[in-house]
């Protein structure tokens, strides 16, 4: 409990670090170009790579994980999969892929990743404490109108239909649930519209859908109106139907604190929530594979149609049992004993598999495997490939060397040229950008006097870099250039 744990961080792009600590973990699952900037660093053994899938949605995220089998990833590095629905769908993406190479290359060695399969996490502690608050509790019910009598089933994110749910299966649920309950409910909404045009259409489905049932449209955006609604709730309803949906984050959210949750049977819910125990699953929908599906895949490849159509067209062809959930929403709400057993046996799952220590110790273990496998086959390596840089994709001076007359080498002769001074060169606002791949205004200027020291003859690449440190050499050669373009130096 005293241990003090230090996180080191660097930018993607400098390796030192994780050449050190044997690993670099990055949130997102895109490891083509890290794989490629490890190999021009120190070769693939140089340490581990991490990634982590968010969501598989867009065809954009799915050809980046697909692109690890042509990038030199090796086995000793790793995609974790949040839930078993993303690990299969990832693993049919690299059997397709797989496919393909062999088709048109006849390739038949292609290392993959590892897809470990680690959710997501939550505080659990800190959600039982939110939950355990009865002065928000009665605070915000109060507020809502909320006799002791009536149940308030909770909904958790943003309030988008394209990229999260569309609401019509939830208002239904309620509004059916609600006219055979023996308590009333009242349903709230705590999030936010990406889109502040969307609220319209959301009322509007309100209007007509749960007209005779009591909906909050709470603000989801301040965080303490968030722990009051998971005080104040008495169930979870989340009946997502969106592919951008990968994992879900609320409804262990809600288990945490103690809530039963009604949740559609859709990609990660399916293996967070255990039906009968902790919620129920409801049954969904897809629309089958056709011609319908593969025109609107096409429109969105070509680029003709946005992601967000592309998303919520599927959503909209995608259908959640609305029977079953108002059966489960009303057996709820006319239940206490039902729900404090599915939640307790919720916040019991939750603390056991989804609390962030848990996680944690599956993360560690993860690393350690990884670098033990890494080390193993560093020991049997053959000699490195030659292959360091990735083709079309490294260094923009290196690939379109060809473009110019010459480059900028350790033989040539520079010379300083005419009187201007540098600092009156810097007050033309265009030479002063994109300072980030040069060195110091104050090395610029010690290049210069070195020049004028040396006139008229001048000074040698190669001589000028001997009056900086070794480690200065690549950015001040781009400084020289930076400073033969102002004017200032002729060669």
């Amino acid at each position: 409990a005293n241990k003090q744990t230090r996180f080191n961080t660097a930018p993607l792009w400098n390796t030192s670090v994780p050449q050190r600590s044997g690993n670099l973990l990055r949130g997102a699952a895109d490891l083509s170009h890290l794989a490629w900037g490890r190999r021009q660093a120190c070769g693939d053994h140089g340490y581990s790579l991490t990634g982590l899938i968010h969501t598989l949605g867009p065809p954009m995220i799915r050809e980046q994980i697909i692109a690890s089998l042509s990038a030199p990833v090796q086995p000793w590095d790793a995609l974790i999969c949040t839930s078993p629905a993303v690990q299969g769908l990832v693993s049919s993406f690299f059997d397709q892929q797989e496919a393909w190479l062999q088709e048109r290359f006849g390739a038949s060695r292609m290392p993959r990743p590892q897809l470990p399969l680690i959710p997501l996490g939550v505080n659990a502690a800190e959600q039982a404490a939110r939950r355990a608050n009865q002065a928000s509790r009665q605070q915000l019910r109060q507020q809502l109108g909320l006799d002791d009598d009536a149940v308030l089933a909770l909904w958790v994110g943003r309030l988008s239909f394209y990229e999260k749910a569309f609401p019509q299966a939830m208002l239904q649920a309620v509004e059916r649930a609600n006219q055979a309950s023996q308590h009333p409910i009242h349903l709230a909404l705590c999030g936010w519209f990406p889109d502040p045009s969307d609220q319209r259409l959301f009322e509007n489905a309100i209007q007509h859908l749960a007209s005779t049932s009591t909906v909050h449209v709470l603000n989801g955006s301040d965080p303490s109106v968030v722990s009051a609604a998971w005080a104040a709730a008495d169930l979870f309803v989340s009946l997502v139907d969106n592919i951008q949906e990968t994992f879900g984050l609320t409804p262990i959210e809600a288990m945490a604190a103690g809530l039963p949750v009604v949740v559609s049977d859709w990609d990660g819910y399916r293996f967070t929530v255990r039906n009968g125990e902790d919620g129920f699953l409801i049954p969904t929908l897809l629309s089958p594979a056709s011609d319908t599906g593969a025109m609107l895949g096409h429109l969105h490849n070509l680029q003709l149609e946005s992601y967000q159509t592309y998303a919520g067209a599927t959503a909209q062809h995608t259908a959640v049992h609305i029977e079953q959930a108002a059966a489960a929403i009303q057996q709820l709400a006319d239940s206490p004993a039902l729900r404090q057993r599915l939640g307790e046996a919720g916040q019991q799952r939750a603390r056991a598999r989804f609390d962030w220590p848990v996680i944690a110790r599956s993360y560690q273990e993860l690393l350690l495997a990884q670098q033990e496998q890494r080390l193993h086959s560093q020991a049997h390596a053959a000699a490195t490939s030659p292959t360091r840089q990735r083709p079309g994709r490294a260094d923009p001076f290196a690939d379109f060397a060809p473009f110019a007359t010459s480059v900028l080498h350790d033989e040539l002769q520079l010379q300083r040229a005419g009187s201007t001074p540098f600092n009156t060169s810097l007050q033309v606002q265009l030479n002063r950008l994109y300072p980030g791949i040069r060195g110091s205004n104050a090395e610029a200027q010690q290049l210069l006097t070195l020049l004028e020291q040396a006139a008229p003859q001048g000074l040698s690449v190669a001589a000028l870099m001997q009056a900086f440190a070794p480690e200065r050499e690549a950015l001040l050669k781009t400084t020289l250039v930076w400073l033969i373009k102002q004017g200032l130096i002729r060669w």
